[in-house]
């Protein structure tokens, strides 16, 4: 495994054009990939897979990913995702490139230099402007893992479960100045379950957009995927921002199936947090913040008491919500905690009664 240096990634792009050029000594076409995350990660990984066949068309001649980030209680700076991979693939670590912003200038001349006859976005994490979108000659294509023009930008499936869709997919789609909004090469639906949480879906979509890419890529690069190519309808677009730690509280005044399908939506990161009442010995509430992993919309609610009071049942806890609905909660965390069923949690309890919070 090449080991990871940040001043080895950030190096001059002159070598790696040079680099490029002596591992090629083939007719294979230069593609650029830019991603960062796990799931970008995979998308990678079929692109690797699949040049190493004699038979390929193409070569990745360059990755481009977001510089190291300083990760877990030690803030040591670790490599992206796709940084990491492309290592363990002992990928030349010069041709590794984590500019701070793909404007800089010495990133677009290193990249002219390597000559990209296409780049390949999957869940970059930077915006690309023109003068990028410029170098390579058939285009910069981008795996969006929505059926666009739904859920254009940077939370396209978490948003789309927090709106409990029931069908999503992947579209294939060239890069333009606008967000998400170039022509659709090609795209595939996707049914979804109403349990499945992001992290899951995201992974799903891209591998299916991988496959979708390697199928596709014959035709962009003999340009007629261009031809072939459909605009968006920009009066149907919707909007996907990003998530905000700060919408991570559920209010049990909104109905089970709205508060189950954030915590579907919220999984991975932001994660859904909860306030809830637990009364003391005295009779008085002390508040019990929790970090709500798993849930279901509760088919049949018999509530009793004040209305107020949360129940276990079966293996869940059943709290309260708007419009006679209930929300089983089967797994949280407390503060400081590992993740524990609602079993175990009830049961340490002790019989206190817990409330929801007004």
């Amino acid at each position: 495994m090449a080991r990871f240096s940040p001043p080895l990634l950030r190096r001059c792009l002159c070598s790696a054009a040079k680099s490029a050029s002596a591992a090629g000594g083939t007719n294979k076409r230069n593609i650029v990939f830019l991603g960062s995350p796990q799931v970008a990660a995979s998308v990678l990984e079929t692109l690797l897979v699949a040049s190493d066949s004699p038979d390929s068309a193409f070569q990745v001649a360059a990755v481009v990913t977001q510089p190291p980030a300083a990760k877990n209680r030690g803030r040591k700076l670790m490599p992206s995702a796709v940084a990491q991979l492309a290592l363990d693939r002992g990928f030349p670590g010069d041709l590794i490139f984590t500019p701070e912003r793909a404007g800089e200038e010495a990133f677009l001349s290193g990249l002219k230099e390597l000559r990209p006859e296409l780049c390949i976005t999957a869940a970059y994490g930077n915006i690309l402007p023109q003068r990028f979108l410029d170098i390579p000659p058939y285009g910069t294509v981008n795996i969006h893992p929505s059926l666009l023009p739904l859920y254009r930008g940077a939370a396209p499936v978490q948003r789309a479960l927090q709106d409990g869709v029931e069908e999503t997919g992947v579209s294939l789609a060239y890069t333009v100045r606008a967000l998400d909004a170039g022509p659709v090469i090609s795209c595939e639906k996707f049914s979804v379950d109403e349990c499945i949480k992001a992290p899951e879906l995201l992974a799903i979509l891209f591998n299916i957009g991988s496959k979708l890419l390697l199928r596709e890529l014959p035709s962009i690069l003999d340009g007629s995927a261009k031809e072939k190519a459909k605009p968006q309808d920009d009066s149907k677009a919707t909007h996907a921002p990003k998530l905000n730690s700060d919408e991570s509280w559920l209010s049990f005044d909104q109905e089970a199936k709205v508060l189950h399908n954030k915590v579907r939506a919220f999984a991975g990161w932001p994660g859904t947090r909860a306030k809830l009442q637990l009364m003391n010995q005295n009779g008085e509430p002390d508040v019990l913040e929790i970090k709500v992993i798993s849930t279901k919309v509760c088919a049949s609610c018999d509530k009793t008491g004040d209305g107020n009071e949360v129940l276990f049942s079966g293996s869940s806890l059943l709290i309260p919500c708007s419009g006679s609905s209930c929300l089983e909660v089967m797994e949280l965390q407390l503060p400081g905690k590992k993740v524990t069923t609602a079993r175990d949690f009830w049961n340490g309890l002790r019989g206190q009664k817990l409330l929801k919070s007004p």
